[in-house]
């Protein structure tokens, strides 16, 4: 059992390093960091816009990240709103769909590279499954943070 906990934590922790290294390479010659990668990505996705807080949900990011991630992206002419209004709708101005295409283009490059010697229905089971074990964690967690609470009352 401790050899597949190992193999599991090591290959998943590898993986994420490894995407945040790519994604860091990509980010460089445009003078941004990772965090914007998921910004942009999901920015492209939603052309009307989304609001700071449903970004930070979507990307997994704490909202102050997202905050600063957003203000240099404005800066840098990525992304239009109202940095007033807390609910303001997030846009991509033409050069950030120019950038948010180059990372979408990227993606599938660094995608297809991970998955290079799968099948189509290989690649299918491998996220249904990455999926599935992603959410069995996530409600094992949810019972793990419940169960606590229960006995901190005690």
């Amino acid at each position: 059992m401790q050899d597949l906990f190992e193999r599991f934590t090591t290959a998943i922790l590898k993986l994420n390093k490894l995407v945040q290294r790519i994604k860091v390479h990509e980010m460089k010659k445009f003078g941004l960091k990772s965090v914007h990668v998921m910004c942009l990505y999901y920015l492209n996705s939603r052309p009307r816009g989304i609001t700071a807080g449903e970004l930070a949900r979507m990307t997994l990011e704490d909202k102050a990240a997202i905050s600063r991630a957003l203000a240099e992206m404005r800066q840098r002419g990525y992304v239009v709103y109202d940095p007033a209004s807390h609910s303001a709708a997030i846009r991509l101005t033409e050069e950030g769909v120019r950038l948010a295409e180059y990372i979408s283009q990227r993606a599938a490059a660094a995608v297809g590279a991970g998955s290079a010697q799968f099948t189509d229905e290989q690649r299918e089971f491998f996220y249904t499954s990455l999926i599935t074990i992603s959410d069995n964690l996530e409600s094992y967690y949810d019972g793990l943070i419940k169960n606590s609470k229960g006995n901190d009352n005690d």
